[in-house]
């Protein structure tokens, strides 16, 4: 854990499967532990803020009741173009019509975040934004870039991390949100929440 966060919880419980997740919170200094929810994951019925709000308290909750004391976080991200939620992709040629549709645009990434201590009353959630400007780009940079990587567990059908200036233009705003979790939000809710009292 780093020096200046000596207070905030070493260990924390990763209600998702996702490596991308669990790589910035152990860059951050953190201990994971991958616990993946098992709830059905909301699609639509709300709006895309309260719509990631309400997958990740969800998964939160679902995975709270196995630990006791624990730190659990869980999060949703989602693409937003239009105001129309752009989920994973369910084929690669759905992934290939995503990429058409965010080509040349600006769209917003969202990611809901639940923190919540197992065995106790104390949660805090919240909604990160990030606008990504993407490049224009032509059929054969699409084909090129699904081969290269796998879209069918990502958001929009394209990974931040992995981008290398080939489809995003500009972000304004965090790009670990982008990637899947805003760390540097989710260590400011913490030290507000989840402080631990120094041992001794």
């Amino acid at each position: 854990m780093p020096r200046s966060r000596g207070l905030l919880p070493r260990r924390i419980v990763l209600a998702s499967s996702s490596p991308r997740r669990k790589d910035l919170l152990e860059a951050a200094g953190f201990e994971v532990e991958i616990r993946p929810s098992e709830v059905t994951e909301l699609s639509c019925g709300l709006p895309p803020r309260d719509l990631v709000e309400a997958n990740a308290v969800m998964k939160a909750l679902d995975v709270a009741h196995t630990v006791n004391g624990d730190l659990v976080l869980a999060a949703d991200t989602v693409v937003v173009l239009d105001g129309e939620v752009l989920g994973k992709p369910t084929d690669f040629d759905h992934a290939r019509e995503m990429l058409s549709r965010l080509s040349g645009r600006i769209h917003e990434v969202l990611t809901g975040v639940c923190m919540l201590r197992g065995g106790t009353r104390t949660r805090c959630s919240f909604v990160e934004s990030t606008c990504v400007s993407f490049r224009r780009l032509d059929g054969d940079a699409m084909d090129a870039y699904l081969r290269e990587i796998n879209p069918l567990d990502k958001a929009g059908a394209y990974a931040a991390q992995e981008d290398r200036g080939r489809l995003i233009e500009r972000i304004e705003g965090s790009l670990d949100n982008v990637i899947g979790l805003p760390v540097t939000r989710v260590t400011e809710a913490m030290l507000r929440h989840f402080t631990e009292s120094p041992a001794g």
